[in-house]
Parts: C-alpha cells; structure tokens; sequence
C-alpha cells in the first residue's frame, strides 16, 4: 500500500521544528523518497547539508534537538568521504539530517534524487508503482531502482554510472 504523505503535513513538521532556519547556514536540501512521490509508511524526512566542521554542525543539531525522541548524532565515513548524521523522530516523521564537506549537489544522496527524478520522469505510472512495491517489501530505493532497470553489481554506483545515459 503506498503511503499518503500530505504536503502540508511535511511542511507543518519541517516549520515547527525550523529545520531549514536552524540549518540555513549549511544551506539544507530535502532530499530522498518524499521529493519523488516514492514514499512509503516507512519513509524518513531526509536532509542533506553541506559542512565545513563536522562539531560545529552537531552541536547546532544537539542544541536545537536533543530533547527530540530517539534523538542521535554521529561522524562516520560514509562514501569515501566524512560524514555527520543526525537523527530523531519528529512528530509525525523520522528525520535524518545529512552534512558532508561537499556541496549538496554533489552529496550521493542529492544525485541519486536526480537521477531517480529522470528516470521516473522517462517511464510510466507503473514504473512508479512498482518502485514502491519492492521499497514495501524491504528493498531500499536504489537497489528497487537497479533491479528495474536490470543494473548490475553495486546498486548505489550503478545508479550514479547510468546518469552517463540520461545527461
């Protein structure tokens, strides 16, 4: 069953907590499932940020947040690159938020929404539905998006390589 996700439930949620004031200086992006109309009950509010220091951006995120439901932050390496995510839950959605020293627009999240965004723009409503069957059954949106599209090896790579076919 797909998920109804209301605009105004998103935007009332992302108001109320001020995500995009809060973060503007790390100029956030809504990024993931929800752009693309993919959604499922399952699906979080993802938002990409570009840093420059990854303490200064946790400690903004832990002062406004932490009294947020299962609220955590951690740095890791993520994509060969330094990553800090910060995550809670919100009043009606989980929400992660995303920095990396990179601009959103080259953060993997950020081009796979592109990416994702043509292809759907280039197939049918069926195609559309069909991602978000296998997303219900367990498959996250880029290995239901290779599989679709018969791509081999690596899911997450093969989408960033099949954009070489769309630009």
């Amino acid at each position: 069953m797909v998920a109804i996700f209301s605009n105004w439930r998103i935007v009332r949620e992302l108001s109320d907590l001020k995500i995009f004031l809060v973060l503007q200086e790390f100029e956030p992006v809504l990024t993931g499932t929800i752009p693309l109309d993919i959604a499922i009950t399952s699906s979080d509010l993802d938002i990409s940020c570009a840093i420059k220091n990854h303490d200064e951006f946790k400690q903004k995120l832990f002062e406004h947040y932490k009294e947020q439901l299962q609220f955590s932050c951690r740095t890791k390496s993520r994509f060969e690159e330094t990553a800090s995510i910060c995550s809670f839950k919100g009043q009606n959605f989980e929400i992660e938020i995303f920095g990396q020293n990179l601009r959103v627009a080259e953060q993997n999240a950020y081009r796979h929404m592109i990416i994702e965004h043509k292809i759907l723009q280039e197939n049918d409503e069926k195609f559309r539905r069909d991602i978000i069957k296998l997303k219900e059954r367990g498959l996250k949106t880029e290995p239901a998006f290779a599989k679709l599209l018969g791509l081999e090896g690596n899911p997450y790579q093969a989408l960033l390589d099949y954009k070489a076919n769309l630009f």
